[in-house]
């Protein structure tokens, strides 16, 4: 019996391969096979293009995964190929697991989303408001500090609109510029001098993308609140109940080869950059390396109703709140890029929603709703089609981030 037991332990410990997902027939969920061929000579394109070293693209309806490749290569110097069950550095993709995280807390009544975050780490209380004294000469005319009319609260976190200084830009960003963080510093130190920074603007007047802070500021929430550090809850709350085996704040040594080398694009050729350095701590904003199959798994969670295969983590009604417009008619403008942009979408919590197909530009559903890593990596789940598209690319194309959901709807039958 303790052999047995032994070989148990080990047989879970072994990753979870890709290739045993089943993949169903695509007209057996009302998807063209023909069409979604159209996926790989996209993905081949830009390899082909030298911008590209590989990808792994994954399309699923009605909770059936249809479609699963790889191409490409892992490695370009070792000339080892891309597979399906590849992991890559998921970067922002680890926001919504992060909104998930906060809605499980406040469904156990351990906090509410209008809660405001100094309640729980005290650096965020008397916020200022930095205005510069000249709007029409923005950096001329000097500044001045004003007391906000109300605290950023949890949901101003986790819809962008809190206003907090995360770059150089706006009339705070010289105060975020001239802020030394320690690259050892650890993720309650980093989060308290951030708590001390003035804003950009009065708290939900505005929509901002707060990138690794806001998020990362609720990932020590989530700490506060559960006392267990993110990486742990994320593993008990979150990835094992789900079988979620193949995403990491830390990858396995064992596994460190599994994780597609993140090239960057210099004067068009991809350049193999310098190993990174280890993590310093758990960004609840962008820390998460995973592959596409468990990604599809806590997408699933999501698309249906917060629970899967009998295990639930949300409620139903938790979910239709995480993936509703949250933010009114307020301008999603300052993410917007030439080939992928965000007209005709508000933002729920954690993940942008579409509001309108027209402004768009691009195939999707109102009420379609996901986000993007910085890296490359994409995804969106399509309640009206039951309909989840994931590409995971190490190298950004954002034109292949609208390619890829063209290509999906496309094949609808």
């Amino acid at each position: 019996m303790t052999v047995w037991r032994a070989v148990l332990v080990l047989l879970l410990s072994l990753p979870l391969s890709a290739a045993s997902v089943s993949i169903v027939r695509p007209e057996d969920v009302g998807l063209s096979s023909e069409r979604l061929k159209r996926i790989g000579l996209l993905v081949k394109a830009h390899i082909a293009a030298g911008t590209l070293s590989g990808a792994v693209t994954l399309v699923a309806r009605q909770g059936k995964v249809a479609h699963l490749e790889a191409h490409g290569q892992v490695d370009m110097e070792a000339k080892k190929p891309m597979q399906t069950g590849t992991l890559f550095r998921l970067a922002s993709m680890t926001k919504p697991l992060t909104a998930v995280s906060i809605l499980m807390l406040m469904e156990e009544n351990k906090l509410i989303l209008a809660d405001p975050v100094s309640k729980f780490i005290p650096e965020f209380r008397n916020g200022k408001l930095a205005e510069w004294n000249l709007p029409n000469d923005t950096r001329g005319g000097g500044l001045r500090l004003t007391p906000v009319e109300r605290e950023m609260t949890l949901q101003d976190l986790l819809t962008h609109t809190a206003g907090m200084a995360v770059s150089a830009d706006g009339p705070a960003g010289e105060f975020f510029a001239r802020l030394k963080i320690a690259p050892t510093a650890t993720l309650e130190e980093r989060v308290k001098a951030w708590g001390a920074l003035p804003l950009n603007f009065q708290p939900g007047t505005q929509w901002q993308y707060t990138g690794g802070p806001g998020f990362d500021t609720l990932g020590r929430v989530v700490e506060i609140v559960s006392g267990l550090t993110l990486e742990q809850f994320f593993e008990r709350r979150i990835f094992q109940p789900l079988g979620m085996r193949d995403t990491f704040f830390r990858v396995p040594a064992p596994r460190a080869a599994e994780v597609a080398v993140a090239y960057d694009l210099v004067n068009n050729l991809l350049t193999r950059p310098a190993e990174p350095a280890p993590a310093a701590y758990f960004s609840g904003g962008g820390g998460l390396i995973g592959n596409a199959t468990d990604y599809f798994t806590f997408s699933q969670m999501l698309l249906a109703g917060g629970q899967l295969n009998g295990t639930r983590l949300l409620s139903r009604k938790s979910v239709e709140l995480m993936t509703d417009n949250a933010i009114g008619d307020l301008d999603l403008r300052n993410y917007i890029s030439q080939e992928h942009d965000l007209k005709g979408y508000g933002f729920g919590l954690g993940v942008r929603v579409r509001k309108s197909n027209g402004r768009s530009g691009w195939l999707g559903s109102p009420g379609d709703y996901g986000w993007a890593g910085a890296r490359g990596t994409y995804y969106w789940a399509d309640p009206k089609e039951q309909l989840i598209g994931i590409i995971l690319m190490p190298t950004r194309v954002l034109r292949l981030r609208t390619e890829f959901p063209n290509a999906v709807y496309a094949a609808l039958e």
